[in-house]
């Protein structure tokens, strides 16, 4: 444990109030909101600035102090929380939450690290732009954890993640220098996209402070549909035939399973089923326009006009209203959480080729019922990046200690079949230490010694974020 007289130093940078020690207000911060990871530490500091950050981190430096920063505490694979040491101080972001600026001809916001990400949405709003990245926790992560996670969400088709949403960025290195790479340009061909190494490392290499990101109009027309569909094979024929008539106006277009939509309807209170009847799949398909409500509406009745004459989809509804816009997208949002009264569940954030996921699902879910008999697969997610949540909830009536037990045989299963696809074992919810030891496996052992030799260059003393990711 680190000693009183450290401790002081350390709070001495921030202040009082904005150092915790009580075992109370700390114990939020010790804990991941899926209850896998529980870790210790001394002392939570809250900065408030960059400078703060520096000092911090110069301090840390010359102690060997292990950081580990941390945001809206939402991620899901550990990577935010301390280890059991007792050794590391956690850096919480969540008071340097200024918006810096909105640039409406350029389209760029800058903004700093620990703004919450709904707060964002609302603040460019507000200013008539759009800020694309949305995702289930947005109404308590924070920027700094989605550019150390590279957050993708519902709207990558259209958008990208935060790595293609993010000009620029302000970082504190682990000695406590600070990197200003707050670009405000699109084209900057001027050595290293030393960015890029940032976003996604997930605190390994530094603390992201700030950032300048692309912001883009407000649509001036949506129209929303939710379909039901008999297979994998029919969505992605859906899915060409929206991409060839929409384009780039088709920001949405998420897969839902029956039993996900069962478990939403049973646990999420105001979701129902928009479908007279029960379809095995189904696809929610969101269409932005530049030019009109009525342009979005006349693009999307096309899609589902064909479809049917095609024998693609079995059934549908356009949402009337924003309630109704609303509705429909709560049902996937809500999926994931919605597993959770079921019972034990084992996860996998992967990504594999759209034009294989529906083989992939077909061989993954033969192999889970093999290992696992009676299991319930939820498998939903983006498939115009191919990013699926093959999410496994255990049988009925089944042991839930046990079910669980079987996480890293199941997970090395399921990403054995990724790799084949030459998909991802992580889409968009990092590494962590979830996947660290995974990741040893299905990385490619040069690109492996790369990652370890910018970890060192970086971080020579190893007192970022230890045990995440390497």
């Amino acid at each position: 444990m680190l000693d009183s007289a450290l401790i002081a130093r350390f709070a001495s940078i921030v202040g009082e109030k904005n150092a915790l020690t009580n075992a109370n207000d700390i114990a939020p911060y010790m804990l991941e909101q899926r209850d896998l990871y529980q870790g210790r530490s001394p002392l939570v500091l809250r900065p408030g600035s960059t400078e703060e950050v520096a000092a911090i981190m110069k301090l840390a430096s010359e102690t060997g102090t292990p950081v580990v920063p941390q945001g809206g505490n939402t991620g899901l694979v550990g990577g935010q929380t301390p280890d059991q040491s007792g050794t590391a101080i956690v850096l919480s972001m969540g008071r340097m939450n200024r918006i810096r600026s909105i640039d409406t001809v350029g389209n760029l916001v800058t903004v700093e690290a620990g703004v919450i990400l709904k707060n964002l949405q609302d603040a460019v709003a507000d200013a008539g732009r759009l800020f694309p990245l949305s995702l289930g926790a947005e109404g308590s992560c924070q920027i700094g954890g989605n550019l150390g996670s590279n957050a993708g969400g519902t709207a990558v088709l259209a958008y990208g993640n935060m790595r293609e949403l993010c000009l620029g960025l302000e970082v504190v290195l682990p000695t406590g220098e600070v990197l200003n790479d707050l670009r405000y340009v699109k084209k900057d061909n001027t050595g290293y996209d030393l960015k890029d190494l940032f976003v996604g490392s997930e605190g390994t290499l530094g603390v992201i402070t700030a950032a300048v990101l692309k912001i883009f109009p407000q649509p001036k027309g949506k129209g929303v549909a939710y379909a039901g569909l008999r297979s994998p094979d029919d969505v992605l024929r859906l899915f060409k035939l929206a991409n060839e008539h929409a384009g780039p106006s088709l920001t949405g277009f998420e897969l839902m399973p029956r039993m996900g939509v069962e478990f939403t309807i049973r646990h999420v209170e105001g979701v129902r089923d928009p479908l007279e009847s029960p379809h095995d799949w189904y696809v929610l398909i969101d269409i932005s326009s530049s030019r009109s409500e009525e342009d979005a509406r006349t693009t999307l009745e096309t899609i589902l006009t064909e479809a049917f004459e095609n024998d693609i989809i079995q059934d549908a509804a356009i949402a009337e209203s924003v309630a109704q816009v609303q509705s429909f997208w709560k049902m996937r949002e809500e999926m994931s959480w919605a597993q959770k009264p079921e019972g034990g569940s084992i996860k996998h954030d992967i990504s594999v080729p759209v034009a294989s996921i529906p083989d992939f699902i077909r061989e993954a879910n033969a192999a889970t019922l093999e290992m696992i008999p009676g299991s319930r697969i939820v498998c939903f997610g983006h498939i115009g990046d191919g990013n699926l949540h093959y999410n496994v909830s255990q049988p009925v009536g089944a042991d839930k200690e046990a079910f669980l037990a079987r996480w890293g045989e199941l997970n090395h299963r399921i990403h054995t079949i990724v790799a084949r696809y030459n998909g991802s074992i992580s889409a968009e919810h990092g590494i962590g230490v979830l996947k660290r030891d995974e990741l040893v496996h299905f990385k490619s052992t040069v690109a492996l010694e790369l990652m370890r030799r910018v970890k060192k260059v970086f971080d020579p003393a190893g007192i970022m974020n230890p045990g995440k990711v390497l």
